[in-house]
């Protein structure tokens, strides 16, 4: 079995997070993860909060509070969200730790001293209103290249070029729609062309396996083409400072060059919390292990480009050689997962023109596996997806409760009215081996299907086979033995039944992991199937403020395989386990969004 990293994206800490948010980053993640690690592997999902750059500044001021206290507050309502929607991360941290600034700044010198730094001198964009400095993300104007209205200052979306600010045809900030004004200022960058060699071979070898998604793996590559030094420090006083410029407090590393190194500073951290503070380098030191980032496609670029040409200027493998720091020879990502993005009633999710549906919302009207359940199943995958009111009721009602659900509550009630326990298993028959073998071939197939990312058509299998042991049902119609002369081939057809149910909710666990320990204990058993996050409160390891973590113990999850269910577990009348919607809550949220319906 493998050691797996399942790195995912770090949320930004400027409000609470929406669903589009979570069916890029988080579902997808925590699915994986879990199937992982039923399947033998030896997971480590890490992940925080993104807590540094300008936009919390522009948060904080126009709350009238400081930059920390919004960063806390955002903190914990994103660990809140993230647990109650069930997501299994060993650790979720943030980016405001002592141990994160150490991390980054380590990183930083070794990239530097190994020659991938270089002081420049170039143009920043200042606000002219308030003399702050204005980020890359914060100015928007044509593409020079493309021609494309709404470019960024540091990205074509369109066309996917990497650009300056001023290469913007008329750029205007995104704060208050003012022109910018460009001042001279000294910057380190990222030295990319004396990377890009490196780089571009590997992305190479990422190619040659055929495991990467095409749209990534071609954007990555395109990018190449036209490669230049990247600013990796800003002008800025909210962020990490830069190693050699203490003596410059308004210069901070850039938001984007300290987010990354998340993923090793939590594991890091993760590490010294458990005990043994070197258990960490298992992920990130031996060559064998496989590592995955988790996101949406507007990351694919840092993830696939700027953390993959850090880890080469950090390890010495650029065209100016070096070598690596104390963090030893660190690995470069195995696979960038990245979906695409999520609309919402055909419109592109907005906080600030109020398109938009937060986690917490959600999870406070309904039920976490209902949500997981569509974006599992209707997500933005490999293709942009929109979630419709609509279509989230149709699915909840017409699948997960009339299909799954169904099948739960009515082999658990007709048990428990017939026998009161599992009933022993007496002579198969053609029909009976035909669904048992067909679910017991599932495993194989479904947990291909999540391990190569394909977790729409892996829940589509586990549905297909739902429809499978309804349709055994009515083939049998246990319902209608009700002849003591009938009464063990009852008992066969219910124990087959309940073991068809046992064997899909493993399978189903990854994906709806509160319903799979409730289906667990409805046919009498007694284990947790799917072991749950939780919220701890922590001091920062180096004496900074205390924040909450989400942390588990998921060491104890089911292997992912055919179980022999007993006969004698007691089973007693269920109540459903999916909550059925009533239509009328289409209406009632459209109103929400004030959006009239069609």
């Amino acid at each position: 079995m493998s050691t797996v990293l399942s790195a995912v994206a770090w949320p930004y800490a400027n409000g609470p997070r929406h669903i589009g948010h979570v069916a890029g980053f988080g579902v997808p993640s925590d699915v994986f993860s879990r199937y992982m690690r039923m399947a033998g592997h030896d997971v480590l999902m890490v992940s925080g909060t993104d807590e540094h750059g300008t936009p919390i500044l522009v948060a904080a001021d126009a709350e009238g509070i400081s930059a920390r206290e919004l960063a806390d507050r955002n903190n914990r309502v994103i660990v809140e969200d993230l647990v109650a929607l069930g997501l299994s991360y060993d650790l979720f941290t943030r980016t405001t730790t002592v141990n994160h600034y150490s991390v980054v700044q380590e990183m930083f010198r070794t990239v530097r001293d190994n020659g991938y730094m270089l002081e420049q001198t170039t143009h920043g964009a200042i606000s002219p209103s308030t003399g702050r400095t204005l980020p890359d993300r914060y100015i928007e104007g044509t593409c020079p290249i493309c021609g494309a209205g709404g470019a960024r200052g540091d990205q074509c979306d369109t066309c996917g070029n990497q650009l300056d600010p001023t290469d913007l045809i008329d750029p205007v900030s995104r704060i208050n729609g003012e022109t910018p004004e460009f001042v001279e200022t000294t910057h380190y960058f990222l030295d990319l062309p004396a990377l890009a060699a490196e780089l571009g071979r590997w992305l190479d070898e990422r190619e040659a396996t055929g495991l990467w998604r095409p749209n990534v793996i071609r954007f990555s590559q395109n990018i190449l083409g036209e490669i230049r030094p990247r600013a990796m420090t800003r002008d800025i006083d909210w962020g990490i400072p830069v190693p050699g410029w203490e003596d410059q407090p308004t210069k901070r590393l850039y938001v984007w060059f300290d987010a990354v190194i998340g993923y090793l500073s939590a594991s890091i951290e993760w590490a010294r919390r458990s005990g043994d503070p070197e258990a960490w380098r298992r992920w990130w030191n031996d060559p064998e292990t496989l590592s995955y980032y988790f996101m949406g496609k507007d990351n694919i670029v840092f993830h696939s480009q700027i953390w993959p040409a850090e880890l080469i200027g950090h390890n010495g493998r650029g065209d100016k050689g070096g070598e690596p720091g104390v963090y030893g020879e660190l690995n470069l990502p195995t696979e960038v997962v990245s979906s695409e993005f999520l609309t919402m009633e055909g419109k592109k999710f907005s906080s600030s023109k109020g398109v938009v549906i937060y986690v917490r919302d959600v999870l406070e009207r309904y039920q976490p596996d209902a949500l997981r359940y569509f974006i599992s199943a209707a997500g933005p995958e490999n293709q942009d997806a929109d979630f419709t009111w609509a279509e989230f009721v149709a699915r909840t009602n017409n699948e997960l409760v009339a299909g799954w659900g169904n099948l739960v509550n009515r082999t658990a009630a007709m048990i428990a009215k017939s026998f009161g326990e599992i009933p022993p298993l007496g002579e198969l028959e053609d029909v009976d081996r035909e669904l048992l073998g067909q679910i017991e071939a599932g495993f194989a197939t479904v947990g291909h299907l999540i391990e190569t990312h394909r977790q729409r058509a892996a829940l589509t299998e586990v549905m297909r086979l739902v429809g499978e042991a309804n349709a055994y049902v009515s083939r049998t119609e246990p319902f209608r033995m009700k002849g003591e002369d009938q009464r063990e081939r009852l008992g066969t057809v219910l124990h087959v039944l309940a073991q068809a149910v046992t064997d899909l909710n493993t399978m189903m666990a990854p994906f709806l992991p509160h319903a799979a320990n409730e289906v667990e204990k409805a046919l009498g058993g007694d284990r947790v199937i799917a072991p749950m996050p939780e919220i701890r409160e922590v001091e920062d390891l180096d004496g900074g403020p205390a924040y909450p973590i989400i942390t588990g113990d998921y060491t104890d999850v089911p292997a992912w395989e055919h179980r022999e269910i007993s006969a004698g577990a007691p089973v007693s009348k269920p109540s459903p386990i999916f909550v059925k919607l009533d239509p009328k809550i289409v209406e009632e949220e459209l109103a929400r969004l004030g959006i009239e319906q069609a």
